[in-house]
């Protein structure tokens, strides 16, 4: 197993790296960001289809919160009420999960290529048409050694985070607007709004600076994305399929 995670996504992410380390001059810091940038382009689809699915859903919200005010307890009724819902408007509720979900294995990779991808030893997995380099710089504008945990990267990639979440926040309570549980939904909204920053933050004391950078690129290109999917007035709603 860990033979066929090292050829399918480890070895592919690395060489990827070391490729753009090499064709911007030996600067780590902007080969990852440019790494970020190819795999956000990569992997368009998926989020793409998992952000409409929100917004889809986001806009279902006051015809769902119509059926709980309508129904009640009737759970069972509700179920099927609700699938019926779903079905009609072409909507699924788990597609805006499952595309994040198939993203997991490249993170995970990208870990690995930053906890120990960044030590000379490793340039032995290199396909041979990638030129080796001998050796691998860390730093990014020099003081910061993207092998190790960096705090700055840490605020700046918080930052970013609470920036997203706050979009995702006013677009919820905008949708669920007059709903009977309005309160908690906002006092929910609210805490997550917080507590993501802070895990980001978090996380990023213990993970490799190159990590956090990539997750910094990735979190402000989101942002991009989301306010076009968000604002655009002519967004395609996802289908079932």
């Amino acid at each position: 197993m860990a033979h066929f995670w090292q050829i399918v996504f480890y070895q592919p992410l690395f060489n990827l790296l070391v490729l753009i380390y090499n064709l911007v001059g030996g600067n780590m810091g902007l080969a990852i960001v440019v790494l970020t940038v190819v795999l956000k382009i990569v992997l368009y689809p998926l989020s793409g289809k998992a952000l409409k699915s929100q917004k889809a859903l986001q806009e279902l919200q006051p015809k769902v919160d119509e059926l709980k005010a309508r129904l009640g307890d009737k759970k069972e009724l509700m179920a099927k009420e609700l699938m019926a819902l779903y079905q009609k408007e072409k909507v699924s509720p788990f597609s805006s999960c499952l595309p994040l979900l198939v993203q997991l294995p490249f993170l995970f990779a990208l870990y690995q290529v930053f906890r120990s991808g960044l030590a000379s030893g490793s340039l032995e997995l290199l396909y041979p048409f990638v030129h080796n380099p001998g050796h691998l710089a860390d730093t990014f504008f020099v003081a910061w050694h993207l092998s190790s945990p960096s705090w700055v990267l840490g605020v700046l990639t918080a930052a970013a985070q609470y920036w997203q979440s706050k979009m995702l926040v006013t677009s919820k309570q905008s949708a669920v607007a007059g709903a009977k549980d309005e309160g908690m939904t906002a006092a929910m909204n609210k805490q997550m709004l917080y507590l993501l920053p802070a895990m980001t933050f978090f996380f990023s004391l213990t993970l490799p600076g190159g990590l956090i950078l990539y997750w910094l690129v990735n979190t402000v290109l989101t942002i991009g994305q989301q306010y076009l999917t968000f604002r655009h007035p002519h967004a395609i709603k996802p289908s079932l399929s």
